[in-house]
């Protein structure tokens, strides 16, 4: 496998993860008001937008090592649920 094989391979691998952090954050803030942030760990859309990206990093690398390859669905419902969660520590949940 060359190079660009393998950054191409990886690059498709973490995509859905970079999406969803993306659009859940930019999301989020366009919501009008209905989850205001208060004082998130970070407080800034990129910092949260990393955060959730790094999380949906981890959860496809655990769906990969459970099942045994990519692109299961349960991997990707595992993603979501989990960037939700994220966000919603990010943003104090519990507290509104």
């Amino acid at each position: 496998m060359t190079a660009y094989l393998l950054i191409n391979h990886l690059l498709n691998f973490i995509a859905p993860a970079a999406v969803v952090a993306l659009l859940l954050v930019l999301l989020t803030r366009l919501s009008f008001g209905l989850f205001k942030p208060r004082r998130a760990a970070g407080q800034v859309w990129w910092a949260q937008a990393a955060i959730i990206f790094v999380a949906g990093v981890v959860i496809l690398v655990a769906g990969l090592v459970i099942f045994g390859r990519d692109g299961k669905m349960l991997t990707y419902a595992a993603l979501v649920l989990g960037a939700a969660l994220c966000q919603w520590v990010l943003l104090r949940g519990w507290k509104a």
